[in-house]
């Protein structure tokens, strides 16, 4: 592809001549566009060199609408790092130099920003309005990260390192999967005794978020319906969040998606009963007796799901399994008409609810498995998405 580097006034932007290196590297032209302050950090002689084309800096150097022509040449524009003055100047629809300039300029072609700054001025209303407002428009975030800022100390605003950000890129460009729309859910279910105590389980729901990301990363529409969890889709701007706290509210958001989807992760781990009555007060002890609660059970979503599946459409199913695991994930996969189902074990250390590594095991329909070694959620489900989506 035709890639444009934007790099703005960040102490980050001594990153930025890797980025363009790697993206070289992996056979696209790239061009730099650069705002005033970001040549404080790195120099006009770097980004052209690594480049091997001119920088464009200065709005009214050429005395030529540059903006408009290079909107015109590149097929993507980055911004690495992006700070929350040029995010800010996106927003509210600032164009006061050449960055911000063909950042308007460039519409109905992909953006993508990896943010930079203090933790402290990315925690602020302000730039939180103004990243969901980009992200509302179809501008892609990759970052920021966790990490030691140049302030000296340690949270979020930490910029993405080169290759996360040239891989993003890599990955859009390839777009295997655009055009397509699939349904992920993900974390647990709450269901409500009165109005302050739940039924629930452990799940964090940090392996659907992750397969909503990989798929969104191949070009997919993604419909991410969630049970209750602190995470937020921060990466990437195909993916639309349905938040549901109940079995039954996920069911009637999965069931409506459905049918509309070339496909279907269900990661969620989705309570099998609840209390057949919800009091709508706190219940009181009554001395020594204790708690019965009768409990009914919850629809099935995943059976529900593979009842309505088309030919055309892919159905994976998660399987957390104690004992006989994979007789019992096969048992899962035919009974409710799958044509995958990921096995986990919770007799795997580092795999499981709540941790950021996973291990698990791919059964097809055909009975092949595909097997991975113990990896970051990011990496095992992106070895999911390859696999169900050859």
């Amino acid at each position: 592809m035709k890639i444009v580097v934007g790099i703005t006034g960040g102490i980050a932007a001594y990153k930025a001549p890797e980025l363009v290196r790697l993206l070289k590297k992996a056979g696209h032209e790239v061009r730099c566009a650069a705002t005033e302050h970001a040549l404080e950090f790195v120099t006009r002689v770097t980004l052209e060199t690594v480049s091997g084309a001119p920088l464009y800096s200065d709005l009214f150097a050429s005395g030529r609408t540059e903006h408009i022509s290079l909107k015109d040449w590149g097929e993507m524009l980055v911004v690495a790092p992006a700070t929350a003055n040029i995010i800010g100047k996106v927003a509210g629809g600032i164009a006061d130099d050449a960055l911000s300039t063909l950042l308007l300029a460039f519409s109905g072609k992909p953006v993508i920003m990896a943010p930079a700054m203090n933790c402290e001025m990315w925690a602020h209303p302000a730039v939180q309005r103004n990243v969901e407002t980009l992200k509302g428009w179809g501008i892609c975030m990759v970052g920021p990260e966790e990490g030691e800022l140049a302030c000296g100390v340690n949270g979020m605003g930490r910029m993405a390192e080169p290759e996360q950000i040239a891989d993003a890129i890599c990955t859009m460009a390839a777009g295997r999967l655009a055009g397509q729309r699939w349904l992920v859910t993900a974390g647990p279910t709450y269901e409500r005794i009165d109005s302050v105590r739940f039924i629930g389980n452990y799940s964090s729901g940090k392996m659907g978020f992750a397969l909503a990301e990989a798929l969104a990363e191949q070009g997919a529409e993604v419909e991410l319906v969630t049970g209750p969890t602190y995470l937020n889709v921060s990466t990437y701007q195909r993916i639309s969040l349905h938040r549901v706290e109940s079995a039954r509210e996920m069911y009637s958001a999965a069931t409506e998606v459905f049918p509309r989807c070339n496909g279907a992760i269900l990661s969620a781990a989705v309570a099998d009963y609840r209390p057949a009555e919800c009091a709508d007060h706190k219940l009181k002890k009554n001395g020594n007796e204790g708690m019965h609660l009768d409990l009914v059970q919850n629809p099935d979503i995943l059976a529900t799901l593979g009842s309505m599946k088309t030919d055309k459409q892919t159905l994976v199913g998660f399987a957390l399994e104690t004992d006989n695991e994979e007789t019992n994930a096969q048992r899962k996969l035919e009974k409710k008409n799958l044509d995958f189902v990921v096995l986990n074990s919770l007799r795997d250390k580092g795999a499981g609810f709540g941790v950021d590594t996973n291990k698990v095991t791919i059964i097809a329909r055909d009975g092949s498995k595909t097997e991975s070694p113990l990896l970051s959620k990011k990496e095992v489900a992106r070895l999911i998405i390859e696999t169900i989506t050859p």
